[in-house]
């Protein structure tokens, strides 16, 4: 048994039993994906994968057990060397992140500027994506941190932490009706045509739910994952926006005009996830400190033992 078997194990599942994606993601060829699984088959006594004729369907009942231990082992390995490299090289190595594109656009470029003068050494990797896409970057292990507003708490092998809190705001052209409005309402502001974000990115479904619940049916008439899209196209005249309230910059979008309307869509809340049980450098630690003031490693530490007597 060796590390290349576990690794094909577990990219074999990854890549949803596609011997072909697995070579290519492990450079490696489909023969010798196929050698290393039968090797580790006969050194174990059981078939791990559901087999029709050369093409693997699943995993076999003990399959599905091993592969428990696969993601354990693998994952201690990867601590063993984190844990090295921690003591000989504290302040160089690589920090991953992934995010959606509204806290890489808004929240983080300040946290990231301190952050890379204290460590200029780090090399940061920052991945945007969906949060579907996200939490499973954060689960296969392939990020060190993931921060997102959606998608987060519903995956068991992470622990999530709040970040901050925040509000939705609606943007309108210079001189709109709306600007004249002290408070305006859901019922006035589907009067007219909106343009927000696509379902499941940056608080959509408390946008849907406040006009549900209030009996009012929008009409929205584009929706996007990127608030600069969405400014864009309240600026030619397409609608009005709902966006983050920190999308909106007074300078940058001089054309617009940001109404704020905490209590109309309700709160938001963005969170910090971490895989369980993976060994973090005390830079990434640093970095979570900077993001969230006072989320040092001995909180962490303790909401992962608290969390693991409760298991």
């Amino acid at each position: 048994m060796n590390f290349q078997q576990l690794r094909i194990v577990r990219e074999t599942v990854r890549q949803d039993f596609n011997l072909t994606t697995v070579a290519n993601a492990l450079f490696t060829s489909q023969p010798g994906v196929s050698k290393h699984i039968k090797d580790l088959e006969d050194e174990l006594g059981v078939e791990i994968f559901v087999r029709r004729g050369k093409r693997l369907l699943g995993l076999t009942e003990p399959g599905k057990e091993l592969l428990a231990v696969v993601e354990r082992i693998l994952l201690d390995a990867q601590n063993v060397r984190s844990i090295a490299d921690q003591f000989s090289s504290r302040e160089t190595g690589n920090l991953v992140i992934a995010t959606t594109h509204t806290q890489a656009r808004y929240t983080l470029p300040g946290v990231i500027k301190r952050f890379k003068a204290e460590y200029p050494k780090v090399h940061l990797v920052l991945h945007q994506g969906s949060p579907r896409e996200i939490a499973e970057l954060l689960s296969a292990g392939e990020v060190d941190i993931a921060i997102a507003t959606e998608g987060l708490d519903s995956v068991p092998e992470v622990v999530t932490f709040p970040c901050y809190s925040w509000h939705h705001a609606l943007i309108v052209p210079q001189g709109h009706p709306l600007t004249q409005v002290a408070e305006p309402t859901l019922a006035a502001i589907a009067e007219y045509p909106i343009v927000t974000y696509h379902e499941g990115f940056t608080g959509r479904a408390n946008i849907d739910r406040s006009f549900a619940e209030a009996g009012v049916v929008p009409d929205i008439v584009l929706s996007a994952i990127d608030a600069d899209v969405i400014k864009t196209y309240v600026d030619i005249g397409l609608g009005i926006g709902i966006v983050a309230s920190m999308a909106y910059h007074p300078e940058r979008d001089a054309n617009l005009v940001r109404l704020d309307l905490p209590g109309l869509f309700g709160e938001n809340t963005t969170r910090l996830a971490l895989r369980r049980g993976v060994y973090l450098r005390s830079y990434a630690y640093a970095f979570i400190d900077a993001l969230v003031p006072g989320l040092s490693e001995e909180k962490i530490g303790e909401r992962l033992r608290r969390d693991a007597v409760l298991q």
